[in-house]
């Protein structure tokens, strides 16, 4: 009994690898194979499954910090370049390579200093889309970066911008696929277009309940990419991974998302980036605290923002006593629970504020994607009807969603 329940635990790996290898476009069908609970493991981290096909390619990668393999986290170019393959460029997000610069903060293009590449900042000067300069002498690209499964996170603007121009300079997109710690539920107002930013380009839930990888698809069957080009996908996909499947980053996906829990808190928390309230930037508690000065008398935890160089450095609300919320010691497991984002929050500080006339900025309708929950807070909506509005396209949402699953819910 013993050798035959092994014999299928080392089959169902090595059909995971097939699989692996072979289902680079086709959705998840359930009933398909039984999962097997065993260790997640990263596109990135299965480098049997392609770094053959890497080999004689001149190869751009799309990475930062999070980009590792291994239990020793070493950095997947310096794994690659010493297996020889032949890296032309690296291409930086916000927060730049090494994942060092502010929230927000221009990144310039450089040298990286270890390894003599060329570094292109797609985050600076505007410049969010490669140009044909930038892709001259390129065969192939590598996208292989964190994500964390909420709209706003800007690295999925910086996917579709690379898939845009991957597709109109006819140069394949190998995407090294990584869990999403959010992704085990979908949730929040579909973004309308007529908002669309960096923080939001397509009309997605702030929690979307896809990979990177799904995600890339997505972008491709849905032509959302200019002209509706399509970008020739490869993909790695994450081995014994589902929905449900509860991962830990193994390292900070950005500055201030510095703890499992503020990653597991930020699509609820980012919210407030749109209002004039400190979500804990220029602590060393980002996205586990909210506050603000004049909410003085109205909560007694307290905590002050401060210039943090490489996190926040000019943070909202900075050497002022902010008066507000903790959840340092909030259970995230009522996250998992509700499979809902946290809007009681929201609600419950916009009342308690003053000055409501300056409670909210603009940035609020980007975050949202959409002007209507500004509206519903303001007009006294309950929580019930704001989330009764958002269910029919949220129900259009999970229907196109399907389509292209990778891994079981």
């Amino acid at each position: 009994m013993k050798f035959f329940l092994s014999f299928v635990f080392i089959a169902s790996l090595l059909l995971g690898n097939v699989i692996a290898q072979t289902r680079f476009y086709r959705p998840y069908k359930p009933g398909a194979r039984d999962h097997i609970k065993a260790e997640v493991i990263s596109g990135a981290d299965q480098t049997k499954l392609y770094i053959d096909y890497l080999k004689g390619k001149n190869i751009g990668m799309v990475i930062n910090q999070t980009s590792v393999i291994g239990k020793k986290l070493t950095l997947s170019i310096d794994t690659f370049l010493k297996a020889g393959i032949t890296i032309k460029k690296i291409f930086g997000p916000e927060h730049g390579f090494r994942g060092n610069a502010s929230n927000g903060a221009e990144v310039n293009n450089s040298i990286d200093a270890q390894s003599g590449i060329p570094v292109v900042s797609l985050y600076g000067n505007k410049h969010y889309k490669p140009t044909s300069d930038d892709l001259k002498g390129i065969d192939l690209m590598i996208f292989d970066i964190q994500d964390v499964g909420a709209r706003f996170y800007t690295y999925l603007s910086t996917l579709q911008y690379v898939m845009e121009a991957c597709a109109e300079n006819h140069i394949e997109l190998l995407i090294l696929d990584r869990p999403n710690p959010n992704g085990f539920y979908v949730d929040g107002p579909v973004l309308d277009t007529a908002f669309r930013s960096f923080v939001g380009l397509n009309p997605i839930p702030v929690v979307y309940g896809l990979t990177v990888a799904e995600y890339a698809q997505m972008i491709n069957g849905e032509g959302w990419l200019k002209n509706h080009v399509q970008c020739k996908l490869k993909i790695v996909k994450v081995a014994n991974y589902t929905h449900q499947s509860g991962y830990k980053l193994p390292v900070n996906p950005s500055p201030n998302l510095n703890t499992e829990k503020s990653i597991l808190l930020y699509p609820s928390i980012c919210l407030f980036e749109g209002t004039t309230l400190s979500l804990g930037r220029g602590t060393m508690y980002p996205f586990l605290q909210i506050g603000h000065p004049d909410l003085t008398g109205k909560y007694a935890y307290s905590f002050k923002p401060v210039s943090i160089a490489g996190m926040s450095e000019d943070p909202p609300q900075k050497e002022e006593i902010c008066y507000g919320i903790d959840l340092k010691n909030y259970n995230t497991n009522a996250i998992w629970a509700a499979g809902k984002i946290n809007l009681a929050w929201l609600i419950e500080l916009y009342k308690a504020f003053p000055d409501k006339a300056h409670f909210f900025n603009s940035y609020f309708s980007k975050l949202a994607g959409t002007d209507k929950l500004r509206k519903q807070i303001e007009t006294g909506k309950s929580e019930q009807d704001i989330r009764a509005s958002w269910e029919p396209e949220l129900k259009k949402y999970k229907i196109t969603r399907k389509k292209y699953l990778l891994y079981r819910d």
